[in-house]
Order: C-alpha cells, then sequence, then structure tokens
C-alpha cells in the first residue's frame, strides 16, 4: 500500500519519529505544523515543517521558527527517483550551516534521517517560545494534524476550553463560577467571547447563543 501524498500524510511518521527521540509531539501549535516538547529545566523544544517536497519556502519557513525552539527539522516527502532536493549537497550544505535537521519521507510512511540539526549559539525569542510551550502543555491530547491548516479551524487549548464552557452550558445558563471546573479561564473566555457561542443572559449569568449550539453538535456529531 502506498503512502498518500499530501501534507497532513507526513505528520504521523514524523510524530513517530520525534517520539522515538523522547518527545512529546502535537500538531499545528502557534502555527508551527509540529512542535514537539521534552521536558526539562528548561523543557527541549523542536519544530519541524512539512512539505511535499524539500524547497525554499520550506526553509524560509524553518529560517522563521528558528527564534522560538533549541531544533528545526525539515520534513518532507522523497523524490521518486532520487532527483529531489534532498540529493543536491548545495541544499545539504545550506540546511546544515542554518542548523537545520532533514527528514524524508518514504512512499509507505518510512522516515529517514538526511540530516542531523547542528547545535548552534543561542538565537531564541523567549516570549514566542514561552507561548508554544504553553499551548502545548494546554492542549488536551493532539487533535490538530501537522499541516491542516487551509483544512478547518485549529483545535487550540484555547478553543478546547470554549467547547467545554459551552458543553457544560448545554442543559441551562451558567455563572462562569459554575464553569470553572471545566476551565480556569472561563469567566474571560464567557467575556470576551471570541467565537460569538456565548450572550448574556442576565447579569453575572451566560447563555449558549445558536452558534454555540451548533459547535458543540458538530464538536459530539459522528
Amino acid at each position: 500500500m502506498s503512502f498518500p501524498m499530501q501534507e497532513t500524510s507526513l505528520y504521523e511518521p514524523v510524530k513517530r519519529f520525534l517520539e522515538g527521540l523522547g518527545f512529546s509531539v502535537k500538531g499545528e501549535v502557534g502555527g508551527c505544523d509540529v512542535v514537539g516538547v521534552r521536558d526539562g529545566e528548561p523543557p527541549v523544544v523542536v519544530i519541524c515543517e512539512l512539505k511535499l517536497q524539500f524547497n525554499l519556502e520550506l526553509v524560509l519557513q524553518a529560517v522563521d521558527r528558528a527564534a522560538a525552539c533549541d531544533e528545526v527539522w525539515l520534513a518532507a516527502l522523497m523524490s521518486a527517483r532520487g532527483k529531489g532536493r534532498e540529493h543536491d549537497r548545495r541544499f545539504r550544505a545550506l540546511c546544515r550551516r542554518l542548523g537545520f535537521g532533514l527528514l524524508g519521507v518514504g512512499k509507505k510512511g518510512e522516515v529517514e534521517l538526511l540530516l542531523s540539526p547542528a547545535a548552534l549559539p543561542p538565537r531564541r525569542d523567549p516570549r514566542r517560545r514561552s507561548r508554544l510551550v504553553e499551548e502545548h502543555h494546554r492542549r488536551k491530547g493532539d487533535p490538530s494534524i501537522g499541516g491542516s491548516t487551509r483544512k478547518k479551524p485549529i483545535m487550540t487549548a484555547y478553543r478546547q476550553e470554549a467547547l467545554a464552557c459551552a458543553s457544560a452550558m448545554a442543559d441551562g445558563p451558567k455563572r462562569p463560577r459554575d464553569l470553572k471546573a471545566v476551565s480556569p479561564r472561563a469567566a474571560s473566555i464567557l467575556l470576551h467571547n471570541y467565537y460569538g457561542w456565548f450572550a448574556r443572559a442576565e447579569r453575572g449569568i451566560y447563555a449558549l447563543t445558536e452558534l454555540g449550539q451548533t459547535a458543540i453538535q458538530v464538536t459530539s456529531g459522528p
């Protein structure tokens, strides 16, 4: 059985590879296709960007991500006839100079380590890095497949908590303090109403809107 050729199909093989290195891996965190975090003080953060082919756009994405993590990996499908950029010595030399790792994914989902990331001097953006780690830890499970940004709304930790609040309100209006057990940010979520799911029924009490009812129906559907 051949490996389906789409970016999201690269996610599971790459996830397994990084998990084999000891990382907890989740997709579509902070605009990155794949984020892995390994516990420690401080935690080790890796970002991997996915493309069907190794190209300049993939390298440029990696350059943008580099300040937010400790290691950057690029992953793409291996070319069928061995003529892709992954076999170009100039391309590998560029990635080596930038300190990026390269992963080639075969048609059946096998992952080949083409180039290990190099240890380069620190180039971090602490605030961006901390946001990635916080979102990774807050998110329950791994609900979004890496490379799927164009297909549907990303299931961020905030969206998960908003849905939890909406589900808890399915049987009637609630006060923010009634929802603290499902989300510590319930008061802020109801007040700012980012998705339009909540409406103030009376002072200090909120109810679901039609959009909110639809959201929990879609989420709980088959």
